[in-house]
């Protein structure tokens, strides 16, 4: 493992934390962005229905039922996830609660209908999950490394655009959802290297 291949947790965690904390201000102070239609009707334009289709399954992705099953094949994969296993499985328990806390506390309405939809609950799980797999990742060899952290990036990305072509969400729901997945991940992970580094003689 090379100095390059490491991710450091506690530099995610900081900028995640200080984009979810100054686009939740924005959102309670202004209600949806300009900038929110213009970016939905943008990606709305790309909906044919072959797009659609792909999305759907896409959102996926973001689905707990299909996460719990990849958390556990994480820990058969990588041997940072079996030693520290009530970490991560932890932090992926606790994820959607303080989505769902959070959706009350900001209150705003999804675009096409009056239930809550800030921030995006699979936005949140798909960006605790592979941010996830990009903290582990630095146990692989630098290449392997840098191709599953581009594959956990890409996937954290489309479930975002499916949240919004799939009409669930604002484009700003999405962005706080993957900010605060990548702050949740970001914090397992320094905790991990912490516990690491006391048992490191």
């Amino acid at each position: 493992m090379t100095t390059a291949s490491v991710l450091h947790p506690r530099s995610v965690l900081t900028v995640a934390a200080a984009c979810f904390v100054a686009l939740t201000a924005a959102v309670m102070a202004l209600g949806a962005f300009p900038a929110d239609a213009a970016v939905r009707d943008s990606l709305l334009a790309l909906a044919t229905p072959g797009v659609v289709a792909v999305m759907r399954i896409l959102n996926r992705a973001g689905d707990w039922r299909v996460l719990v099953p990849g958390l556990l094949l994480l820990f058969v994969v990588f041997r940072r996830a079996r030693a520290r296993w009530w970490l991560w499985l932890t932090v992926m328990a606790i994820a959607p609660v303080i989505e769902g806390i959070l959706k009350y506390l900001v209150g705003r309405s999804r675009p096409e209908d009056a239930s809550l939809g800030y921030p995006s609950g699979h936005s949140t799980a798909a960006a605790t999950f592979f941010g996830v797999v990009m903290f582990l990742a630095d146990e692989l060899p630098p290449a392997a490394c840098a191709v599953v952290r581009a594959l956990a990036v890409a996937m954290i990305l489309l479930v975002g655009m499916a949240r919004v072509i799939l009409r669930a969400h604002w484009p700003s729901d999405v962005l706080a959802g993957i900010a605060l997945g990548l702050a949740l991940a970001a914090a397992a992970g320094w905790l991990a290297s912490a516990h690491r580094s006391r048992e490191t003689p």
